[in-house]
This record gives C-alpha cells, sequence and structure tokens, in this order.
C-alpha cells in the first residue's frame, strides 16, 4: 500500500532530536556521538535526581534532614565511584565483561569476617564494637588476602589471569561454606544480628567512615590517571601490549592492588552489592560511545549514581521503604548476569 508522506505545517520550528530527519537527523547524530555530549546529559541527570532526593518530601527541619540525605548521596557517590570504576578496570585487566571483583572472594571473604566475629564473640559483643575499629580490620584483612593472591598467582613464574581467577572463585566457595556452616551453629537471635548487619546499607553512614572511604576511593581515582592510556592499550590485549612497550607484569599488579583497595574500603563501608559492578559496568560500555577509559570510568560513575539516586527515590516515595536497596539491586542484577550469559552463549 501507497504511504502517505505527512508534513510539517506551514511555519512550525524544524525536527530535531532522534526524531529528525535529513540534515537535521544527521547533525543530532554527530553530536550524540560526541562522549562529552553524552557525559554532560548523565550528570544533568543525576545533578536533577540529586535534587529531588534532597529537596522534596523533606520530613522535620529541613536543614536536618539535608545534613541527613547529604551524607547518604554522599556514600552512594563514593560506593559508585568505587564499584564502577574498580569494575572497569577490572574488565580490562582480565578481558572479560562477566567477571567483576566479588569473583574474587571479597564480598564472601567480607561475610566470613564479621560471622567469626559473632561466632566467637556473639551478637552483644557484636554491636559493642567500634566501627572504626571494624573498619579497619575489615579493609586490612581483605587488602591483604588480595596482595598475597595476586602476588602468588601472579607474581612469579605463573603469571596467569586465568588461574587466578579460578584459584579466587574456588577460595570465595571455600569462604561461603566455611560462613555457612559456622551461621548454622548461631544462636536465632545472634544470626538474625548478623543477617541484618549483611545486608548493605546506604542510609546514615558514620560520617568518619565515609570521610575515610571517600578518601581511599579518591586516591585510587588518581592513581589511574596516568595510566588510562595504559588501559587503553590493555584492551587490544596482553601480546598487543607487550609489543606496544608495556610492562604487562608491573601494570596489571599496580591495577590489581588499586582494585583490591577500593572495592574492600567500600564493601567495609556498606556492605557487598553483588551485581552492582556489573550493571554500571556494561551499560557504560553501551552508553559512552567511546572505548576509551578518559570516558567508560566517568560514565561508569554517573550511570551508579543514577542506579543509586533513582532506586533510592522508588523505594522511598513509590513504595515507603518497602525494601533495601541492595536487595532490588542483586535481584536486577541477577536477571542481567543471566541476559548477558545468555547473550554471549548464543553468538
Amino acid at each position: 500500500m501507497p504511504t502517505e508522506t505527512v508534513s510539517a505545517p506551514p511555519g512550525a520550528p524544524p525536527a530535531v532530536g532522534p526524531g529528525a530527519t535529513g540534515p537535521l537527523r544527521r547533525a543530532w547524530l554527530r553530536v550524540w556521538r560526541r562522549p562529552v555530549v553524552r557525559l554532560a546529559l548523565l550528570a544533568a541527570v543525576v545533578l536533577v535526581l540529586a535534587g529531588v532526593y534532597l529537596g522534596t518530601d523533606v520530613p522535620g527541619s529541613l536543614a536536618f534532614a539535608l545534613r541527613i540525605r547529604g551524607l547518604t548521596v554522599a556514600a552512594m557517590l563514593v560506593v559508585a565511584a568505587a564499584v564502577g570504576v574498580s569494575t572497569v578496570v577490572f574488565h580490562t585487566v582480565v578481558g572479560n565483561r562477566i567477571l567483576t571483583p566479588s569473583i574474587m572472594g571479597f564480598d564472601a571473604f567480607y561475610v566470613l569476617i564479621s560471622t567469626i566475629v559473632v561466632f566467637f564473640l556473639g551478637s552483644a559483643e557484636f554491636l559493642r564494637l567500634d566501627e572504626l575499629a571494624m573498619w579497619v580490620v575489615q579493609v586490612l584483612v581483605m587488602v591483604a588476602f588480595s596482595v598475597v593472591l595476586f602476588t602468588w598467582m601472579f607474581g612469579g613464574r605463573r603469571r596467569s589471569i586465568h588461574l587466578m581467577l579460578l584459584v579466587g572463585i574456588v577460595l570465595g566457595t571455600g569462604f561461603r561454606s566455611l560462613t555457612e556452616w559456622m551461621q548454622r551453629m548461631l544462636d536465632p537471635l545472634d544470626f538474625q544480628v548478623l543477617t541484618d548487619a549483611m545486608f548493605a546499607s546506604l542510609t546514615r553512614p558514620d560520617p568518619v567512615l565515609l570521610a575515610l572511604t571517600g578518601g581511599i576511593v579518591a586516591a585510587g581515582c588518581l592513581a589511574l590517571v596516568p595510566l588510562l592510556p595504559t588501559l587503553d592499550v590493555l584492551t587490544l590485549g596482553e601480546p598487543a601490549a607487550v609489543g606496544l612497550g608495556v610492562n604487562h607484569r608491573r601494570v596489571v599488579m599496580t591495577l590489581f592492588l588499586v582494585v583490591s583497595v577500593m572495592v574492600a574500603a567500600s564493601t567495609a563501608l556498606v556492605g557487598p552489592i553483588l551485581f552492582f559492578g556489573l550493571i554500571v559496568a556494561n551499560l557504560a560500555y553501551s552508553y559512552a560511545g567511546s572505548f576509551r577509559h578518559a570516558w567508560t570510568l566517568p560514565v561508569a560513575v554517573l550511570l551508579g549514581l543514577v542506579c543509586l539516586l533513582g532506586g533510592q527515590l522508588v523505594l522511598e516515595r513509590l513504595f515507603g521503604f518497602g525494601g533495601t536497596l541492595s536487595t532490588v539491586i542483586d535481584f536486577a542484577g541477577g536477571l542481567f548476569f543471566l541476559y548477558l550469559v545468555l547473550r554471549k552463549g548464543a553468538r
């Protein structure tokens, strides 16, 4: 059947945006292909969401509510930066966009540390422990574990990233098995206290711990700035990177160390969020419009903020705190993980 062409009425402004046709459409596509435009648009969305979260439905004193919510937004920024940046860097190093730093057993190790404390000291002593001391112990233990693993599996003659990942998976499984065995031996009250502590919480973080974690994450991001061109080269694979003059072993060890410190600090601050990095990193690859890490890394951070702020707004405004944000992220991330696995398997 012949199609009818609908023309714009006389005097109407020309159409712009994705639905435009002809020269305007081509001009729009040229503008949209620029990563800086996409980054600016994403930053604007983040500012709008932050403004809505901070300034709407404020109970009681505005200053008090803004101070409490400001800490929550700051915690979201720290977590989004730590998880988003570390996951993108981890994907670049291992050459796989499905694996995340949690595959190395960080989350399982965090849960194991808390379970050991409750198992031997009881829930009452666990609740009385100084938060700063507990945070320091958790960060130091997780970083020490990762450094020993990386040095043992990649610093010697083996130099096998895949072997290191396999060992990390096995150790993570062992940590989870030991954790489950110890939890079965706990008193029901102790188990309830431990279960409540295992859910990631971004609301009302401790200001001191937030400042320490923010400093560590900021230092890690600054340490990656000089390595951005090297990260772009690493996307070509180890043989090509070595051929272009990259000291692969030293660079990979440095990147693993930065990733370990950032993930350990953020996990000790708010708890484990299993699939969060998987979501924001893969969305960043599709949205950034460039393979360069100078664009994908900030896009991953901003997308993480969009997910956290948007998810928190939905939970608070629509469901009235009818669940925890980490539970929603883990559920959505699990579905997204299955989608990635099935899509790659179909190729």
